[in-house]
């Protein structure tokens, strides 16, 4: 079939040069994790060619391979990149639509290895660290050359942090102080940004393990040899496997995907962690006690977030919540099962305590059933006749939680209320169930005798308790500002609701939560909208009754602009039990999202008002030891980036922290700053540690809340030693940051100079972005936007407004995903560079400013470091083809001008980076991430061709009926691909760019 054009040759604007893997010098700088990418990459490839050998034809293989070779600069017999491409389009134009997909599934996979490899790397690399010898932590602790605290961006572990701050005479009582208010939330949210299938994920979790066994060398041959064969085996059994979603999920079946790291890494990984901070304590700190058990904690917005997702109903909600206990209490009831039997200790050859004795003959009063049953088994036994009395009570818990779910949140019987069970014989509370473990530890202690796997246990409950993780409800402000409306219209006010200004709204807002009368009258039959609205403030009552307020306590407001945006939550709330103004009590946190740049520049004036108001100040919960109040915020990089440019979003973003700080200084209010981060560069992603050492100093107080989204979830959940380092560096970060106070925020000239950046570079976003009329042409047609909503990974819309095509109705997910794919990865880095351009252009000598900046001011580094990571990803050559091929014939000059102005600015933006780095090359200071980002843009080019060539045919075929095509030979019957089919294959091109590319959205 001929998929692509060779004549529509338009691939000549200049690129980086890239590296060969295989003739990189080693001794010229590739660290220790560039070293083992390289050794271990020959193993990857020889099983990908060895699986292609047994499931494709060999002239099929050999097209494959030579494709391969063609994107590799070396291998290619010193082709330049123009003669390359050209090679690349004859050899895909030789294939049929079979082939093609072959192809992108082949890519595809090669992609997927290679992320398993490197997950194992850093795995490794971590574990490497953990075993250092102590004499070598001492040595580094105290060596006067390495970066002072305030500029070091190396991920630090427990070990290396405390023995570090020991070395700079930090004060015992100062880091005591900080681990115990140490207050660390990871969000997991459900954006549609995950790829991968779960079927997919448990084959890659499957060859991970047989690779760490092959690579471990401490095999024999022959056990080595067989697990050669089952990796073989496995990806074979992979090759076969449907890569993409047969449905679309449903909120379930991603609530199932989320807490699927939770049972198979989590759940065992945060005892560790634990231990893993003890350790490292006693060693450099033996008298500074341990911060709370649950100090680093888990949230989750999938099953209740609500903004713009329809399918979150109250009932899934409520679903979700059973789930997740659900999950708690069958791991629970495994865990004391297990310790029922380790725990055999008998009473004639031990002591028991009086207390465990006690609540025997409590428990024999309760459970004469289970008295009956084990006594004689265990009449000397008293921990497993205990543990006995613990399992029926959990398993009364789990009836009774399958009873919960079965009938829904509506229809639970008032006799059922947990409130009005006084000696219910299920565990009413997660405290219940620890008090018993505590009682057996106790009893335990007082005979000089420990148990780990009941102190793990116990540790599992602190952090997880029967919730697992708290849901955040989150809803968009104008949802309760439409519901307010009907409702006062329902109620004849003088004036409506909709047609109050926001003096007025307050005014009335705050009159209302002043009053004890009920406002929203019963039995009115509301809109379906606005009856929603409602019940989920009920459902959320009814939650907290019967789960405690820890399943959900936080309701975010996306989209908030005002002081009327909170205060309508609250009323909401207080119509639905959760607030009581009068008596100062809130069972609700109320978390303003503030998003787009306007919003985020008055967010401290919005603030201040609420702040200054003693209705709401004494509806904060209140924290440590003096009782603060304490506010959550959230600010959201999302569309504040879509909006506004990377720059200008940063720097919006990190001013805002710092005027709330000092507002929540003034006012007397802890602050818990919530970053709603995606997974790209573009959403606020990027490595965690740099982001958090590069807050405002002094804005997190041992406090952060964290949104943890899409495949960035298998990138560092997916192995227990990978998820243990990623929580353990985010810790360390986190206390860093809180220690470190400087005054590099205040400095008058440089915050003067990043107004100046930010502003020249939002007007140069928003002239292309938001003024230029063809921009929305551009990026429905040169990026694969609308096959990317058709792929089965969601249950929330691509679009806020369905039907709409206009950019204001697009979500930031796909605004990104769509151009990462066609290689501009434009939101990343658009107008920095002319940013840049114009202060030099001002003055000269700001560059040594600028270079000053980067070497120590943490936040400035972070900019510069996100925009050159994102800059050596990007391929204007490819991305000019899509272009070419993709673009309709009536836009091609405003097309042409469009990606003139892109790769001016990309040529401007990469030439002022390396100015200011001092370097030659993009990632030069990184060697391994250069050697693996190199690796990954010359493999992904042939899928990219294959791409275009793809959806230009899908697309030719939307536009008139089904086209066949006829094979090489005359003798074979004209075959007519259906346009499934050709879908089908584009939707493999964009599952294998988003492995090669490591991120979607």
């Amino acid at each position: 079939m001929a998929i692509i054009d060779p004549s529509r040759n338009d691939l000549n604007t200049p690129s980086e040069e890239g590296i060969d893997l295989k003739h990189v010098n080693l001794s010229g700088g590739v660290n220790h994790s560039g070293k083992l990418l390289q050794q271990r990459l020959e193993l990857v490839e020889d099983l990908w060619q060895t699986v292609l050998r047994s499931e494709c034809p060999p002239d099929q293989v050999e097209r494959l391979l030579r494709l391969k070779q063609l994107s590799d600069p070396v291998a290619s017999s010193g082709l330049d990149k123009n003669s390359t491409s050209v090679a690349i389009v004859f050899l895909i134009r030789e294939m049929d639509l079979a082939e093609a997909i072959a192809a992108a599934r082949a890519f595809s996979l090669y992609f997927q290895l290679v992320n398993i490899l490197e997950q194992r790397i850093e795995e490794d690399s971590y574990l490497e660290s953990m075993s250092k010898d102590q004499v070598t932590q001492d040595r580094k602790s105290f060596d006067p050359f390495i970066p002072p605290l305030a500029s070091q961006t190396d991920p630090a572990t427990f070990r290396e942090l405390f023995e570090r701050l020991r070395g700079l005479n930090v004060p015992p009582v100062q880091l005591e102080t900080l681990l115990q208010k140490l207050d660390i939330r990871l969000v997991f949210t459900a954006h549609p940004t995950e790829i991968v299938r779960h079927t997919v994920r448990h084959k890659q979790r499957r060859v991970a393990t047989l690779l760490q066994q092959l690579q471990s060398g401490s095999t024999a041959s022959a056990e080595q040899e067989s697990l050669r064969l089952q990796l073989e085996e496995e990806i074979r059994l992979w090759w076969r496997t449907d890569e993409l979603h047969q449905f679309k999920p449903s909120v379930l079946d991603e609530v199932d995907y989320a807490l699927h790291y939770f049972q198979q890494v989590l759940f065992d990984a945060m005892p560790q962690l634990r231990r893993r901070i003890s350790s490292a304590l006693s060693a450099s700190y033996p008298d500074v006690h341990l911060p709370q058990a649950a100090f680093c904690s888990f949230g989750s917005w999938v099953g209740s977030d609500r903004d713009g997702n329809p399918s979150v109903t109250p009932e899934i909600t409520w679903r979700t919540a059973c789930y997740q206990r659900q999950l708690m209490l069958e791991r629970y009831l495994r865990s004391v099962h297990d310790l029922r039997d380790q725990l055999s200790i008998s009473m004639q050859w031990s002591q028991i305590s009086a207390p465990l004795l006690e609540s025997l003959e409590m428990d024999r009063l309760r459970f004469p059933d289970v008295y009956e049953e084990r006594a004689a088994r265990y009449r000397l036994e008293p921990y497993r006749l205990k543990l006995s009395y613990i399992i029926k009570r959990l398993k009364l818990t789990h009836d009774r939680n399958q009873q919960l779910a079965q009938a829904g949140w509506k229809n639970i019987p008032e006799d059922f209320d947990i409130q009005n069970y006084s000696d219910s014989l299920h565990y009413r509370s997660v405290a219940e169930f620890r008090a018993d473990l505590e009682l057996i530890r106790n009893s335990l202690i007082t005979t000089d005798l420990s148990c780990e796997p009941l102190d793990t246990l116990i540790s599992q409950v602190h952090i997880f308790g029967f919730s697992l993780a708290s849901l955040d409800i989150r809803q968009e402000s104008t949802r309760h500002s439409d519901a307010l409306d009907e409702l006062t219209r329902y109620l004849n006010l003088d004036k409506a609701y909709g047609l109050m200004n926001e003096e007025e709204k307050v005014y009335w807002l705050m009159e209302e939560l002043h009053t004890r009368r009920p406002l929203i009258p019963t039995a009115v039959e509301w809109s379906e909208i606005t009856a929603e609205t409602i019940a989920v403030f009920q459902m959320l009552h009814r939650l907290q009754r019967e789960f405690g307020s820890r399943i959900c306590r936080t309701y975010v407001i996306s989209m908030s602009h005002s002081v009327s945006d909170l205060l309508e939550v609250l009323l909401l709330a207080k119509e639905a039990g959760l607030v009581d103004p009068a008596a100062g009590i809130a069972d609700l946190l109320i978390v303003p999202l503030f998003e787009t740049v306007e919003d985020l520049q008055r967010a401290p004036e919005v603030m201040e008002y609420l702040f200054e108001s003693e209705l709401y100040r004494n509806l904060l919960p209140r924290v440590g030891d003096n009782s603060q109040p304490l506010q959550e915020l959230m600010l959201g990089y999302s569309d504040s980036n879509k909006d506004s440019g990377f720059l200008s979003s940063n720097w919006e973003i990190h001013q805002a922290q710092i005027g709330l700080q000092n507002l929540a200084s003034r006012q007397g209010i802890a602050l818990r700053l919530f970053h709603g981060r995606g997974g790209s560069v573009g959403r606020g992603g990027g490595p965690a540690y740099q982001a958090i050492l590069a807050q405002p100093s002094g804005t997190l107080q041992g406090r952060i809340k964290i949104t943890e989204q899409g495949e960035v979830l298998a990138s560092k959940y997916s192995l227990p030693e990978l998820a243990l380092y990623n929580l353990e560096t985010v810790t360390t970060a986190v206390l860093q940051n809180s220690l470190v106070t400087n005054k590099l925020d205040e400095t008058s000239n440089w915050n003067k100079l990043m107004t100046r950046l930010a502003a020249r570079s939002r007007e140069h976003y928003r002239a292309l972005v938001h003024d230029n009329p063809d921009l929305v042409a551009f990026f429905q047609e040169v990026t694969p936007i609308e096959e990317i909503s058709k792929l089965q990974i969601s249950s929330r819309p691509a679009r806020r407004k369905s039907g709409a095509k206009d950019l204001s109705s697009l979500r930031a997910i796909p605004w990104v995903f769509g151009w990462t794919q066609s290689r501009f990865l434009l939101p990343s880095w658009f107008g920095v560079g002319t940013a840049l351009a114009a202060e030099l252009d001002s003055d000269k000598d700001q560059l040594e400013l600028l270079r000053s900046l980067h070497q120590r001011w943490p936040f400035f580094r972070m900019l510069i470091s996100k925009v050159e990571m994102t800059l050596s990803k990007v391929d204007l050559d490819l991305a000019h083809h899509y272009v070419a091929s993709l673009g309709r014939e009536e836009n091609r000059e405003s097309f042409n001008r469009i990606f003139k102005i892109i790769s001016t600015e990309y040529s401007l933006t990469r030439k002022l980076i390396l100015e200011i780095t001092g370097h030659s090359r993009l990632l030069a200071a990184d060697p391994a991430l250069q050697l693996s980002v190199d690796l990954r843009n010359r493999t992904i080019v042939p899928l990219g061709f294959l791409q275009v060539a793809l959806l230009k045919r899908l697309r030719d075929q939307n536009r008139q009926p089904p086209m066949s095509e006829s094979p090489n030979t005359e003798s074979q019957r004209e075959r007519t691909y259906s346009r499934s089919e050709l879908l089908r294959g584009a939707l493999l091109t964009i599952n294998g760019i988003a492995a090669g590319m490591r991120n979607t959205g």
